[in-house]
């Protein structure tokens, strides 16, 4: 599922108008979490995380925690913010991040 480079700036472009619809904090990685996690991938495609935990180590294991289990890949880590990325299998055109902001592109 490996993004090219060009994909990537083209994910950014798309992701820097999005929100963080999903926010980990020190509690980490519940259940409930990575539920949401996975319906919101499969829903949109290209989402915005918060990672609300302190140090740079942490942010850096909870992503690699979030890739493992979601199977997602990460597009981008600015700060406490990640930008991820999971393919839908069949994606919806009124709620998929990727074909609703196609104009942008």
């Amino acid at each position: 599922m490996s993004v090219n480079q060009q994909q990537k700036k083209n994910f950014q472009v798309i992701g820097h108008h999005l929100k963080p619809i999903v926010i980990i904090a020190k509690n980490g990685l519940s259940d409930g979490v990575i539920s949401e996690l996975e319906r919101a991938l499969t829903d949109h495609e290209l989402i915005k995380i918060k990672l609300a935990v302190t140090t740079p180590e942490d942010r850096k294991l909870l992503s690699e925690e979030i890739i493992k289990l979601t199977g997602c890949e990460i597009i981008q880590n600015i700060g406490k913010t990640a930008l991820i990325y999971k393919k839908a299998a069949k994606p919806n055109r009124k709620l998929s991040n990727i074909l609703r902001h196609q104009e942008i592109l």
